[in-house]
């Protein structure tokens, strides 16, 4: 699995960013340890999640692309999968819930992708895929359960130790398991000594419950303010991989969150989405305790007006 990794960086080249790593001499002081943060709010669509839909749809034969990709998507997904179908010709079909962030939403229509809007509480956007997939022949591109999809999110933590070496730790970001097992396998081939660890809001804690039971839980529709681990549960492709790969899951309160991404913001002037500060948020509540040198993933940086003013008025 870390070959995939490997062989979908050379598929990224020049078309994914490389995206930089910050440090904070006062976060390092404040937990005791070298941080190192991934910046993933710096990518293209402002988030890791290009990296897997450029990896798995280049990937799709011609016949393939001519028909035309399907996805579904609270946000980043949808606005990966639709740039990339824009940058290789392909037409993109998105399903989004009706409580979408809007400018994730604004964004998806922007790079050209037709939207079918649904009611999450009402409606099973996988229900809706399978009629799409049926009638148009699309190729569905999932958010996380697909090897490809996996292997592109690796590589953002692949780049990570290249730029910084070895790491005691790594903190990942959990919704539905792509990039947490992405990165662990990537943790593997490069740093073995490295303790992977998944985190998730106490709200959306189906991944937490399901590494330490060893069975698939679910949590539908979890109220979090990181959007983008509403996701219900791992999949049937990223269970497995983050029960073999991650050493160990936590959770952090949406305290934590709101002011992990306050201290981004003031501290290090990085607009971060709730989703993407959650590595940052277990360091600084102590639901994981630094140790030596500590890497995180800074997922993504999509973020609406409402919520970070929201945010920071707290």
């Amino acid at each position: 699995m870390f070959e995939k990794i490997l062989a979908a960086k050379k598929r990224l080249h020049g078309h994914a960013n490389v995206t930089p790593v910050h440090t904070s001499r006062t976060l390092n002081e404040l937990v005791g340890a070298e941080v190192y943060l991934k910046c993933e709010n710096f990518q293209r669509i402002g988030a890791f999640k290009f990296r897997g839909a450029f990896n798995s749809i280049s990937q799709l034969s011609e016949a393939e692309k001519a028909r035309g990709v399907l996805t579904y998507s609270s946000g980043n997904h949808a606005q990966a999968v639709a740039l990339v179908g824009r940058l290789l010709g392909v037409q993109t079909t998105i399903i989004m819930p009706d409580n979408a962030p809007a400018t994730k939403r604004a964004a998806t229509e922007g790079y050209g992708a037709t939207i079918i809007e649904y009611d999450p509480a009402k409606q099973s956007r996988e229900d809706i895929a399978k009629e799409l997939e049926a009638e148009h022949g699309y190729t569905l591109i999932p958010p996380y359960d697909h090897i490809d999809v996996v292997a592109g999110q690796g590589t953002a933590a692949l780049e990570l130790f290249e730029e910084v070496g070895d790491l005691d730790m790594l903190l990942t970001p959990c919704g539905g398991g792509g990039l947490l097992s992405g990165s662990a396998i990537a943790a593997r081939g490069m740093s073995p000594g490295c303790r992977v660890i998944g985190i998730e809001p106490e709200l959306a804690d189906d991944a937490t419950k399901s590494f330490h039971t060893k069975k698939l839980h679910t949590v539908h529709n979890p109220p979090t303010i990181a959007d983008g681990t509403r996701t219900p549960s791992l999949g049937k492709i990223t269970f497995p991989l983050v029960l073999e790969y991650v050493d160990d899951m936590k959770t952090v309160s949406e305290e934590a969150i709101i002011e992990a991404v306050k201290f981004l913001f003031y501290r290090m002037k990085l607009v971060v989405e709730p989703s993407g500060a959650l590595g940052l948020a277990a360091l600084l509540s102590k639901a994981v305790v630094a140790e030596g040198r500590v890497g995180i993933i800074i997922s993504g940086g999509n973020i609406d007006a409402a919520t970070m003013t929201r945010i920071l008025n707290s």
